[in-house]
């Protein structure tokens, strides 16, 4: 029996011509998960912190998986509470927590397949902004969001443990 989590959201092929699956995260995938987080990015987080992830927002929590079913990659969003950038009101802003691919899988595609496939996932709970934090030393990273339409909206100083600046990033959501 498949659960929602399960579902499938898009299959593309990379530029290998492998199969790449990109799905809804589930509790079985979040070792996989950690293992590619820990193997990428400087920043690790708890287990528990993860399962928050996908309890609560479990439609921004995608995985990408080679044709052998590995996790290679994954992407998870969180929905806060914030005054819009360009109001006094509050609104919805998607944050996104963290995204990494494999290194062996990189400029494939993959990333920016997650980050589309989740965009319009998180869309569920109307969300007017989407907000991220990237290394000022992420130039990839960097110019797959300005692809998005993402601006740099400041820096926050010291953002990473090892005292690297982040760059502020923001992009309104497009009304439905």
């Amino acid at each position: 029996m498949t659960t929602n989590k399960d579902i499938k959201i898009s299959t593309f092929t990379d530029t290998n011509n492998q199969k790449i699956i990109i799905k809804r995260c589930n509790l079985d995938d979040l070792d996989g998960v950690i293992k590619v987080n820990e193997e990428e990015l400087p920043e690790d987080y708890p287990y528990f912190f993860y399962k928050s992830i996908l309890d609560n927002y479990p439609e921004s929590f995608l995985i990408a998986q080679n044709s052998f079913g590995k996790i290679i990659g994954y992407i998870m969003w969180r929905v806060e509470k914030t005054p819009s950038i360009d109001s006094l009101r509050y609104v919805n802003t998607g944050h996104l927590v963290s995204i990494a691919v494999s290194q062996g899988y990189r400029k494939k595609g993959i990333a920016k397949s997650l980050l589309t496939n989740s965009m319009n996932a998180i869309k569920k709970y109307k969300i007017h902004e989407y907000v991220l934090e990237v290394r000022v030393s992420n130039y990839n990273a960097i110019k797959l969001y300005e692809q998005f339409n993402f601006k740099i909206s400041n820096i926050k100083k010291n953002y990473y443990r090892d005292g690297e600046n982040a760059y502020y990033m923001t992009l309104k959501a497009k009304k439905r």
